[in-house]
């Protein structure tokens, strides 16, 4: 029988169910101590200050507190890049901003330097570069134009945890960054995230809007858990062979797109969900000081994995593999490929078990619910060509023989193309 490999893997410590148990027989499952060595231990791994790093309920919440924070004033814009995921700059929104659009180098997906500087008016007081599926943007670039500017920094660090720019950690070349915690992430600790703020005032506020939160209740907490474990084991190879794959499969047969009912529905988030407005819990803090540890050597085996899938790919005219500019390290959130008739091949790959995505982000202008944002003179372009990648599984949580088959399956239905 096929045994079908899915697009996604989630970072899972082995013990994940005896934390949670012991967070709970101390009766520490909402509120306790590892919060705050949590905070701590993340920010020294940053080269930063306790007090500067802040957890909040999601990643996009820690990005709303920033916001919120810096108290630009009424009518300010913010440029974000055209390929990122909707809910940052539908945040922005909520926060009372006007978005901007500036278009990506489709060599690296990440933000044009040259299309920020395109997009600066006299009301733009912030960016916002997003490392784009592991990849630090070009932040030389970014931070002297909003250097030149006056304009604030805040990194979406979402896929990237771990990558570095110049030897420098992501999330510490700006004024501010996001960090996201959600099952697939770098760090899973099945929900939460957490700002990291240079600035010591403006941390103390962000500290303070997001402390005022309340706290969730108990079973929310237990059953986000759940989902977490029922997501993981459902993407066990076994598992998705015989659950969610057969619908890919037939999917591919019929032309159809079964990817628009896994993500989130595109709608604007003013005002905001209950279950965003809340504290970040003591047992998913517990599950990220013991994954912390982890979190060097899953993506050093997630890199071993993109070696492989490098040197399957190396020769095959017209497909081009992530580009790593110097002075920056990638942790391959997503490998993402340039292969002709896209479309095609993907369905060649799920008819033998890999399943391959095709986007994972936005093109955001695209959005009716950006309808009425502003997009840079030069429109982008660059943007529609970086969503015409392909993306193929490489996560840590591969064997050396399904990274191999992978990489096999995937040379094999390029060749023949």
């Amino acid at each position: 029988m096929l045994t079908a490999i899915s697009r996604y893997g989630a970072r899972v410590l082995s013990n994940t169910e005896e934390l949670v148990a012991g967070c709970k027989a101390r009766g520490e499952l909402i509120q306790g101590p590892q919060i705050a060595q949590f905070e701590a231990a993340f920010a020294r791994r940053a080269g930063m200050e306790p007090s500067q790093a802040i957890t909040a309920s999601y990643g996009r919440m820690a990005f709303y507190y920033i916001l919120k924070a810096l108290d630009f004033p009424p009518g300010s814009e913010i440029v974000f890049p055209a390929l990122t995921f909707w809910v940052m700059p539908g945040i922005a929104k909520v926060a009372g901003l006007k978005v901007v659009f500036a278009d990506v180098d489709p060599a690296t997906f990440t933000m044009d330097p040259a299309a920020l500087e395109r997009a600066i008016t006299p009301a733009t007081r912030a960016v916002v570069p997003t490392h784009l599926y592991g990849l630090p943007c070009d932040m030389d670039g970014i931070l002297g134009i909003a250097q030149r500017h006056n304009l604030r920094v805040v990194e979406d660090c979402a896929h990237a945890l771990g990558a570095t720019f110049d030897g420098r950690p992501v999330g510490t070349l700006g004024d501010a960054a996001i960090f996201s915690f959600q099952t697939l992430k770098p760090l899973n600790l099945y929900g939460g995230g957490l700002a990291l703020v240079r600035d010591p005032a403006v941390a103390a506020r962000v500290r303070k809007v997001a402390y005022a939160e309340p706290w969730p209740d108990e079973k929310r907490v237990t059953n986000r858990l759940l989902v977490g474990r029922l997501q993981r084991i459902f993407i066990k190879p076994w598992v998705f062979t015989i659950s969610a794959f057969p619908i890919l499969w037939v999917s591919a047969l019929i032309d159809a797109n079964p990817d628009v009912y896994l993500w989130e529905k595109i709608r604007s988030l003013d005002p905001l969900p209950d279950v965003y407005t809340e504290r970040f819990p003591n047992a998913q803090a517990a599950i990220g000081l013991a994954a912390l540890d982890m979190l060097d050597e899953w993506t050093a085996q997630t890199r071993r994995h993109v070696a492989v899938m490098d040197r399957a790919l190396a020769g095959l005219p017209g497909i081009t593999v992530p580009q790593v500019p110097p002075g920056r390290t990638h942790v391959y959130y997503q490998y993402c490929v340039y292969a002709p008739q896209r479309d095609e091949l993907v369905v060649r790959c799920v008819r033998r078990g890999i399943d391959i995505e095709t986007l994972h982000v936005d093109v955001c202008p695209e959005l009716e619910l950006f309808a009425d944002s502003r997009v840079e003179p030069a429109g982008t372009p660059g943007a529609v060509k970086a969503a015409s990648a392909m993306q193929i599984p490489v996560y840590s949580t591969l064997n050396d023989k399904q990274v191999a088959r992978v990489a096999r399956v995937v040379r094999d239905v390029l060749e023949r193309a």
